[in-house]
Formats: C-alpha cells, sequence, structure tokens
C-alpha cells in the first residue's frame, strides 16, 4: 500500500464517518463505536474533512489560469 493509497484511505473513512454523523445525528462516541475507532480518531477524521473542503473552495476561488 503506498502513502498516496493510505491518504486516500483515510480521506474515505473520514468522509464516510462525517456522513454518518450528520445522518445519524450523532455523538463523536457514537461514530466512534459505529466504526470501530477511537474517538480521537474520529475527530482527528474532522480535521481532515475540514482540509478537504478548504482545498475544494480554493481550487474554486484560484482561476483555471493560475492552477
Amino acid at each position: 500500500m503506498g502513502v498516496l493509497s493510505l491518504k486516500q484511505d483515510i480521506e474515505e473513512r473520514a468522509l464516510r464517518t462525517g456522513e454518518w454523523v450528520a445522518e445519524h445525528r450523532a455523538t463523536v462516541r457514537a461514530a466512534a463505536k459505529e466504526f470501530g475507532v477511537s474517538k480521537s480518531t474520529v475527530h482527528k477524521d474532522g480535521g481532515v474533512i475540514i482540509r478537504i473542503e478548504f482545498q475544494r473552495a480554493e481550487k474554486m476561488r484560484i482561476p483555471a489560469v493560475f492552477r
């Protein structure tokens, strides 16, 4: 498993977890139990989601000519 694949796996888990939390209006504790990870991992995944969304927003703001 390469570094890129690992990064993609983390991002996919983060998005799945975030969608589940939003859909179920769940707590971090409930999400950790549902996905079999620690509460710290759920919190970290929340940071990953924020980074992904920030990067998407930045891409939209920068004209295509400069990318």
